[in-house]
């Protein structure tokens, strides 16, 4: 079904509410690693979503949800700075978009390839899945039978099982395991308990800390990469151009200033979801509505604290155990880049930018240049990784 299609109202509620339930998963598991509201990371992801749209002039069928790749310096900065520290990072890390956005406007497309090619994305896609393993295992190690189980639900649902549900193998493990922890009585249901049914999501107030946006904000040329792919990928599914029509630089600009929203209200930073990708492939359904819909949906349930409250109820070996799988096909997704471009490996240069990305992302490599202002982890290794890029000769 093309976009000016028909499609009755009902339909459009049950196709909606199925791409809302596609994306939860992984739009809820950002804040709960992280240690950010479920509730704002729902409404900001909703609020994010028809932001996009309308910059897009509603023409692409994409659902902006929490983004992976910040989940390691976001953590860190609330860990150590609280999260008003970490929302100031993101904001400033949308706004990185909106100005590579307006590099792509005044330069053309092909400055983004030339600036990121397979050489540079691949890496770095690596980087965000490995630097996230210990978050996994330290969860996992709580108990690693029910972790294992949760690994192997996933897996199952995801080789073996057929029709809809195949696209559901985050929430089945989920159900799964917390099932489990049930029996195992591991699970805390106080904050079901002390929570309201309806409540209005807990934003909070940015604070702008110099650290926390040099840890978090270079991140956003990271997402970048991941934002381009899903939109060419979103694009051949539909059979469509949006690199040309609406064009990557109002994409970026919606994916910019959505992330910068999330931001101010105290969400994680917004990304093109692959997931809803996958279901639009599956159902031939290219209605962008259908999106819009489901960002409704996400709105919505952002204010029934309960649903928030049972999420953060969910323990840390299930959490653990999901993670594992997402993180690992994260790295796997870097791998396949390099694969599939037949890059040659044989070649120094491909080999020494390659390993100055990974050591100095999976590292943790910071470099502090005063008056608070540090960058480092995955945004100093894509840098490093663009520049070497650029002033290594490319090998004849």
């Amino acid at each position: 079904m093309r976009p000016g299609d028909y499609l009755p109202f009902g339909q459009l509620l049950i196709l909606g509410l199925q791409h809302a339930f596609t994306m939860f998963g992984a739009t809820v598991l950002v804040p709960i690693i992280t240690g950010l509201s479920v509730s704002v990371a729902l409404f900001t992801a909703g609020l994010g979503t028809l932001w996009f749209h309308l910059v897009t002039n509603r023409k692409v069928p994409i659902f902006l949800g929490s983004s992976f790749a910040f989940i390691a310096p976001v953590t860190l900065v609330v860990q150590e700075k609280g999260i008003p520290a970490a929302q100031g990072g993101i904001i400033v890390a949308g706004l990185l978009y909106c100005l590579m956005a307006a590099l792509m406007y005044f330069l053309g497309p092909k400055f983004m390839e030339s600036l990121l090619p397979p050489i540079v994305t691949g890496p770095i896609i690596m980087v965000i899945g490995l630097n996230l393993a210990p978050t996994a295992i330290q969860s996992a190690s709580e108990n690693w039978l029910i972790a294992i189980a949760v690994l192997l639900v996933v897996a199952y649902v995801n080789l073996y099982v057929k029709g809809f549900l195949r696209m559901l193998p985050v929430i089945s493990g989920i159900i799964v395991g917390y099932i489990l922890c049930l029996f195992a009585n591991i699970v805390d249901f106080t904050p079901i308990r002390e929570a309201a049914w309806f409540a209005v999501p807990d934003f909070s107030w940015p604070v702008f800390d110099m650290a926390a946006i040099g840890l978090i904000a270079p991140v956003a040329i990271a997402s970048m990469v991941e934002h381009v792919g899903d939109v060419i990928s979103v694009g051949a599914t539909v059979e469509q151009d949006f690199v040309k029509d609406p064009g990557l630089s109002r994409t970026l600009v919606g994916d910019g200033i959505a992330t910068s929203l999330a931001g101010l209200l105290g969400g994680p930073a917004n990304t093109t979801y692959s997931e809803n990708t996958g279901v639009l492939a599956l159902t031939r359904v290219w209605k962008p509505e259908v999106m819009r819909v489901a960002a409704g949906v996400a709105i919505c349930l952002s204010f029934v604290q309960k649903l928030g409250a049972a999420i953060r109820t969910i323990p840390a070996p299930v959490i653990g155990g999901i993670s594992i799988v997402l993180f690992g096909m994260i790295a796997s997704v870097g791998v396949r880049t390099v694969v599939e471009n037949k890059i040659d490996f044989t070649q120094p240069r491909n080999l020494f930018i390659s390993s100055v990305i990974l050591v100095v992302g999976i590292g943790g490599a910071v470099i502090n240049f005063g008056g608070g202002l540090q960058i480092g982890g995955m945004g100093l290794a894509a840098i490093l990784g663009i520049i070497l890029n650029k002033v290594l000769p490319k090998e004849s």
